[in-house]
């Protein structure tokens, strides 16, 4: 199982997106499904022992190397610069869609109360955003919805991590 270990701990490594377990387990079709998620739990639990520069974590429906966050002030330095940012429009066109996807254009609009048309351009450009199809009402016009590229950013498993209004307020409350 060691080297079943490894084999799993090098396709995460060269894998360019969080890898699911269903797609370690069509390049390792003799080990069961089971297994793969023990030995994906070993490793977790031997980088978070271990302390080092990176971790294993679950995010975006797969698994993927993070550079631990206390560490993020080094790699800023490595970067050359300041981490991409959005700015409070983006990340407020972003929240809604998020929380309230599938969304058309015109109810993001009727939340933020301006016209979200550069947000959303922006967003769909950064791949945090995507079209999910067109609303079956007149004029079919466009859903948004979040990618996988946003679970991965925002360091998420799934949406169901977002936090709810009450852990909103909470946070507020300890400000």
């Amino acid at each position: 199982m060691e080297e079943t270990k490894a084999i799993i701990e090098a396709i995460i490594f060269a894998s360019e997106a969080p890898i699911s377990v269903d797609k370690i387990k069509e390049i390792l079709p003799d080990v069961e499904k089971m297994e793969i998620t023990r030995l994906l739990q070993d490793l977790i639990a031997e980088y978070e022992k271990r302390w080092g520069g990176f971790l294993l974590q679950e995010v975006a429906g797969g698994f993927q190397f993070r550079t631990r966050s206390d560490l993020s002030s080094w790699m800023t330095k490595l970067m050359r610069g300041k981490p991409a940012m959005m700015s409070n429009a983006a990340m407020e066109t972003l929240a809604v869609i998020a929380y309230k996807q599938p969304v058309v254009k015109s109810e993001i609009d009727r939340i933020r109360g301006v016209d979200v048309g550069s947000s959303l351009k922006g967003l769909l450009e950064k791949k945090l955003v995507r079209i999910m199809g067109r609303k079956d009402v007149p004029g079919k016009p466009i859903m948004y919805g979040t990618t996988k590229k946003f679970l991965e950013v925002f360091n998420l498993k799934d949406l169901s991590e977002l936090p709810t209004l009450k852990d909103l307020k909470d946070l507020q409350v300890g400000a």
